[in-house]
């Protein structure tokens, strides 16, 4: 029948246009933000790290696997975020599993958002494991992280956990009330910023940034499989907090170190994200489009002033077949169903990126109208 969406092969890719079963697609559903996959700086970046350090690494960052492009680009890193010290990880998801258990002990807490990305969820999995107490607060819901966290002793350990931006619905965690009730109820913070980096905040600085509270979250938590057009995660933090992870963390001390290619790839976005900020105001220029031109269509859309757009569809069916006639008629996007979203909640998770032009979204929006009034979606 060909409704199934997942494990679609790729077979070349020029950013907002990539090649699938031997059609030209417009991609709707990447996390390319910036577009700097397929930009050939990042790419020559790429081979001259082949050429000089080889393919590999062959061994973890605690003993033969430290390049200087690892402390390079964990200086910078630092630097770009405004904190003292970054830490590597060899993928985003591996990052929140190498910080929380690490960090969260025997007798402590970490107190999560509900809707957290599945990675925070198992390093959370993981603390409690190791018989430290996991809670969760409805999502974004202030007065409830209110509620679960003045149950807690106030004497004990205490790690609040949220994304930055939320992955599915791209809405913006209210992180100036969850740090009034982390400063009364004596807890740290980690803000997972995937999703937020190049996106939000001035100079695509993140969800700190955003709000002006960068000197008050205790760490931030990254991915390179976004923004930075590469592989691998990062937490930036005060020196001590980073150097303890370093040393103690498994997830860091017993994996493969991130590979040459992958690590001066997110250099060289890095580089292009501080020396073109036009690319932040474009990606939400062309997200704002897509928002208001699906709304004006008739569709109901989650607000927001991210990179992710989700229509909401409100059902399994009709949204993998909504899916299937996009796919046909040349719009990939992501498709969530239930469980993975609430019921009516079931949605076509479209996301954009700095590069895409007004043709590609127009046509987006053309295909996509025409589809919603088919299957009566809309009116």
């Amino acid at each position: 029948m060909g409704y199934y969406p997942y494990f679609r092969a790729i077979e070349e890719s020029e950013g907002p246009e990539v090649i699938i079963e031997g059609r030209k697609i417009i991609m709707a559903g990447s996390n390319n933000y910036l577009g700097l996959t397929a930009d050939p700086r990042v790419k020559q970046a790429s081979v001259d790290a082949v050429n000089r350090y080889g393919t590999g690494c062959s061994g973890s960052r605690y003993l033969t696997g430290t390049l200087t492009l690892h402390n390079e680009l964990e200086a910078r890193l630092a630097n770009f975020l405004d904190k003292e010290a970054c830490l590597l990880f060899s993928t985003g998801y591996q990052t929140a599993q190498g910080i929380i258990p690490t960090l969260v002990q025997r007798g402590e807490f970490v107190v999560s958002d509900k809707d957290n990305h599945a990675c925070i969820v198992a390093g959370n999995l993981m603390a409690k494991g190791a018989f430290a107490q996991f809670d969760r607060y409805k999502h974004n819901d202030m007065d409830d992280l209110e509620r679960v966290i003045a149950k807690l002793p106030q004497d004990k350990g205490k790690l609040i956990v949220s994304d930055g931006v939320f992955s599915t619905t791209g809405d913006i965690v209210d992180l100036p009330r969850l740090l009034e009730i982390a400063k009364k109820y004596n807890a740290r913070i980690l803000v997972d910023d995937a999703h937020s980096t190049g996106v939000i905040g001035p100079a695509g600085k993140g969800t700190a940034a955003y709000y002006g509270v960068g000197d008050q979250v205790d760490m931030t938590m990254g991915t390179f499989s976004k923004t930075f057009a590469s592989l691998g995660g990062f937490v930036v933090g005060d020196t001590p907090v980073i150097n303890y992870i370093k040393h103690h963390s498994p997830a860091l001390i017993f994996s493969a170190s991130p590979t040459p290619a992958s690590v001066a790839a997110a250099l060289a976005s890095l580089d292009i994200l501080e020396q073109e900020p036009w690319r932040v105001d474009k990606l939400r220029e062309n997200a704002d489009y897509m928002r208001d031109g699906f709304a004006k269509l008739g569709f109901k859309v989650i607000t927001g002033e991210t990179g992710v757009v989700p229509v909401i569809i409100g059902d399994d069916t009709k949204s993998f077949i909504f899916w299937k006639e996009l796919f046909d008629a040349g719009v990939f996007v992501n498709v969530f169903i239930s469980p993975g979203v609430p019921q009516g909640m079931q949605m076509l998770r479209t996301s954009y990126m700095a590069t895409h032009e007004k043709h590609q979204l127009d046509r987006i929006l053309e295909i996509c109208g025409e589809i919603g009034r088919k299957l009566e979606v809309i009116d």
